[in-house]
């Protein structure tokens, strides 16, 4: 279905979207690289400083100083895919240290209407160095020091926060930053003997012997004599574990023997016996043990002296006796809670040179001694509805209310005074509470943006990010169906509630309304409509434009900023509202572009639930004059695309004091 409308929807809106600006699916050509002044600051290092574009694996941009490695640098729109409530990219450059913490963001591009017009550039640049210091690393990452969403801009500033922690998280690991496998377990120990040990698979051992040797050294000068006995027999193992090092080596040889690693360092221990060393003496002329070799993936490593302890023997009683221990301090290109395999090599002269073999070992680290990993932060539209479960409740009340409402609306019309004081309350409760309260306000921006997702990539998360507006919009679709745009702009628009409780009070001063003809007030419904369409075909070129001319919607500054703006958007609402007080829902009538957006979807409406006369418009035109938004023709139809289902025509059909047909009927039967 969702496919089937966005093709209807690019087949309508083919001609508007003529030279717009197209993104890339790979977004490539829409990368905001960031300079070496950029980097600097976002790295927070002083100095200049080599950023260098990295394509493979997790792309972004690495950032060195003096040849070292001191961070990297991601885009969340090429990383996350971060689309604004706009539909347009929403890229942030995300830095992060070779120690996985965030140090600095910093917001590149965007379309948001809420960060054009509303948001200061004092409040993005805070709220994006809020999360400077956040810990990538950590077993149970803290999200409660993050800065909170702004309230005023709640998507935007929530996709922000999104795509910054899923950039950063998917940086630190694609450059080994942090492990997906979570890390070694350094805190528990459990007593085990030799057997428990190897049984656990906390060591690997492999045994070549004298026969084996014989066979695969073959033509060596000094041949190796064939036999059962041990050429070569060997154990090793990560031993950062306590229940590997503490037991291998005792308390005391284990704490000395893991002091000179640093934070998140590891050692790995290699024991044998037998006729070949695997340590050997040329490592004391060269400096490295060219014997040995640690495999992982594509890196291959040789121990250095530097890296090096030797012990003389284990503290464990039932081990077997030791011919050389070796401790090794593993670099960071090692991962321990990776496999890899422990190579060492034998060698022999032959009369045409030598001859090799190679003793594989290979190791994984027991899932006993690793720790859960790191959990993936909770999307952020789950975090939001679970903070906001009391306005959730709030707004489903509302919902329930109105609900029973409109399928009450016959037994209801049939009192004039409860319909009178059930309609201005629920209007109070929709300004006051959904409005100005929760923030509750639909835009045309809001129908503008999913438009373009359709077209471009619709993701559920955007939207869901804010809980009261996606169920205000989820009941507005369901309830187009049945009842048209009327559902919305009658009872549950915050600011058509304002104009209409404005004019109401207005009415109740004195103040005179004025009838706009019939021909004149028809001609001005084009308004709306155009402003509609000209707000989506301008946001196709470009959508800081249509984000201006949506401008002409008062809602952001009458309910989301609550008239603190500047002058000329304060004194415009001012105008439409003094307006109202003349003419009822002036706004609605003729300007309004989310009811002229909410219209057409409307005519999918397949209920009707509003009933006519066949006297009306005939015999009667007192629905015609009292409608609110002038709904109703000359000859008493009723136009769905204006009706805002206030039910005042429900109200006086059902009135014997006001509806004509009704006053005859009764004179006719009052002598019977």
């Amino acid at each position: 279905m969702r496919v089937l409308l966005a093709a209807l929807l690019a087949i309508l809106l083919a001609p508007l979207m003529a030279g717009a600006e197209a993104i890339p699916a790979d977004g490539a050509q829409r990368l905001s690289a960031p300079n070496a002044e950029q980097a600097a600051i976002l790295l927070d290092v002083a100095g200049p400083v080599l950023v260098a574009r990295v394509d493979a694996g997790v792309p972004g941009w690495s950032v060195s100083q003096q040849g070292e490695i001191i961070g990297h640098i991601g885009s969340t729109w090429e990383i996350a895919g971060s689309v604004g409530y706009s539909g347009q990219p929403l890229d942030v450059l995300v830095a992060v240290s070779p120690q996985a913490r965030i140090t600095g963001a910093l917001l590149v591009r965007h379309n948001e209407p809420v960060l054009t017009l509303g948001i200061s550039d004092a409040d993005i640049v805070a709220y994006v160095s809020g999360f400077k210091g956040y810990d990538l690393a950590a077993p149970t990452p803290d999200t409660s020091a993050l800065p909170p969403v702004i309230s005023r801009a709640t998507v935007s500033t929530g996709v922000i926060r999104d795509g910054i922690l899923r950039t950063a998280r998917t940086l630190a690991i694609g450059r080994g930053l942090i492990s997906v496998g979570g890390g070694v377990d350094r805190l528990t120990f459990t007593p085990a003997t030799w057997d428990q040990l190897l049984a656990m698979g906390a060591l690997a051992e492999a045994r070549v012997s004298m026969s084996e040797a014989s066979s695969a050294l073959a033509g060596a000068k000094v041949p190796v004599e064939p036999g059962e006995g041990e050429f070569l027999h060997l154990w090793a193992g990560i031993i950062d574990p306590p229940t590997v090092g503490q037991n291998l080596l005792g308390q005391q040889g284990f704490t000395r023997a893991i002091g000179t690693l640093g934070a998140g360092g590891s050692a790995l221990i290699v024991m044998s016996r037998g006729v070949q060393s695997h340590r050997g003496t040329d490592w004391k002329k060269t400096g490295t043990f060219d014997r040995l070799t640690v495999v992982q993936g594509d890196t291959r490593w040789q121990p250095t002296d530097d890296r090096y302890q030797m012990l003389k023997a284990l503290d464990l009683e039932d081990a077997p006796k030791m011919k050389e221990i070796s401790l090794f301090t593993l670099p960071p290109t090692i991962d321990p809670t990776q496999p890899f395999t422990l190579e060492v090599r034998a060698t022999r002269p032959t009369t045409a040179g030598e001859v090799a073999m190679t003793v594989a070992l290979p190791y994984t680290l027991p899932d006993t001694f690793r720790l859960a990993p790191p959990p993936e932060p909770e999307p952020l539209w789950k975090q939001a509805w679970q903070a906001k479960r009391l306005q959730i409740a709030i707004v489903g009340l509302m919902l329930t209310v109105l609900t029973l409402i409109l399928f009450a609306q016959e037994w209801i019309t049939r009192r004039p005074r409860l319909w009178r004081i059930g309609r201005l309350s629920f209007l109070a409760s929709t300004f006051l509470i959904l409005g100005m309260g929760l923030n509750g306000q639909l835009s045309v921006v809001q129908v503008v943006a999913f438009v373009h997702s359709l077209l471009t990539g619709f993701r559920w998360e955007t939207f869901l990010i804010e809980p009261v507006i996606f169920i205000l919009w989820g009941f507005t679709a369901l309830g187009m169906l049945f009842w048209g745009r009327g559902v919305y702009c009658g009872w549950l628009c915050p600011f058509g509630a304002l104009q209409e409780l404005a004019n109401a009070a207005a009415q109740r001063l004195g103040f005179r309304q004025i009838a706009v003809p019939q021909a004149l007030h028809e001609r001005l419904w084009v308004i709306k409509y155009t402003l509609f369409m000209a707000i989506l075909a301008l946001s196709f070129y470009s959508m800081h434009d249509a984000l201006i001319l949506a401008e002409a919607e008062p809602f952001k500054t009458a309910i989301s900023l609550r008239f603190i703006r500047e002058w000329p958007f304060v004194l415009f609402a001012l105008a439409l509202l003094t307006a109202g007080l003349f003419i009822e829902r002036f706004f609605c009538r003729y300007l309004c572009p989310l009811g002229a957006g909410l219209a057409i979807p409307a005519k999918l409406k397949i209920f009707d639930w509003l009933k006519r006369r066949p006297q009306c418009g005939r015999e009667c035109r007192m629905c015609e004059t009292k409608c609110t938004v002038g709904a109703i023709d000359a000859i008493g139809r009723i136009n769905a695309n204006e009706c805002v289902l206030c039910l005042r025509c429900q109200v006086i059909m059902n009135d014997g004091s006001q509806c004509p047909v009704l006053k005859r009927r009764a004179r006719v039967e009052a002598p019977q």
